[in-house]
């Protein structure tokens, strides 16, 4: 069973560190001293399925050479200001990649195989759209 620990510093400020021994600072309002655990959402979300997208299209065998997500959400005004709609949006580069193919691999990603999408999906509308970039 996957296990993490947070850790209290000063004022707002977190440790979070996961089972492997990787850490990430946390933090409340403050940006200056750490991520919002709201935006640790988005951040968990976007890194899952981009794990999942790159493998799925190795095994496609159309390996991408480049991929970033950009992930934003829209929430509720009214505390505990949940997460209704999140956007992902994939910048992803290779040598034959084709819309089918990096259509797919997403769908695959964010219906059927990533745990935080399975996991947030029942609360957030979840929309993805890609942009393949030509490799040069």
């Amino acid at each position: 069973m996957p296990t993490a620990t947070v850790k209290w510093v000063d004022g707002l400020q977190f440790v979070g560190t996961d089972s492997g021994g990787h850490s990430v600072v946390l933090s409340g309002d403050d940006q200056q001293s750490g991520v919002r655990p709201s935006e640790m959402l988005l951040v968990a979300l976007a890194s899952c399925s981009a794990v999942d997208v790159v493998e799925i299209m190795k095994k496609k065998r159309k390996p991408l050479t480049s991929l970033e997500v950009v992930i934003a959400g829209e929430r509720d005004p009214e505390p505990p200001w949940s997460y209704r709609m999140i956007k992902l949006t994939y910048h992803a580069r290779g040598h034959g990649l084709t819309e089918k193919a990096l259509s797919q691999a997403i769908q695959l990603s964010t219906e059927k195989y990533c745990s935080v999408a399975a996991t947030v999906s029942g609360v957030a509308d979840i929309q993805t759209h890609y942009e393949i970039i030509p490799a040069p």
